[in-house]
């Protein structure tokens, strides 16, 4: 997998978070930068949720992520297995 599809994967599942909650802004979550208590006190500011509610969606959006990595180091390693093959 080349460099540029790595980068536009990573703008897809930045974009998916931003699309997930549309009020929080790129620089938001570029400033948050994985720090899950700043994420979850945000989006409780932004929606008007409870914290356990903003954890909830955290977490679940965290598991979907984890679901699309474990996704691509698959789709990688038969890239590579059938490149090999075709050598």
């Amino acid at each position: 997998m080349n460099r540029d599809r790595v980068e536009g994967q990573w703008k897809q599942r930045r974009g998916k978070a931003v699309h997930h909650w549309g009020k929080v802004m790129n620089d938001e979550l570029a400033a948050i930068s994985g720090k899950y208590e700043e994420l979850v006190g945000r989006l409780q500011e932004k929606f008007g949720i409870a914290k356990e509610e903003a954890k909830q969606q955290v977490d679940e959006f965290k598991e979907l992520v984890e679901q699309l990595k474990k996704s691509n180091g698959n789709l990688i390693k038969l890239q590579k297995s059938l490149s090999e093959t075709n050598e």
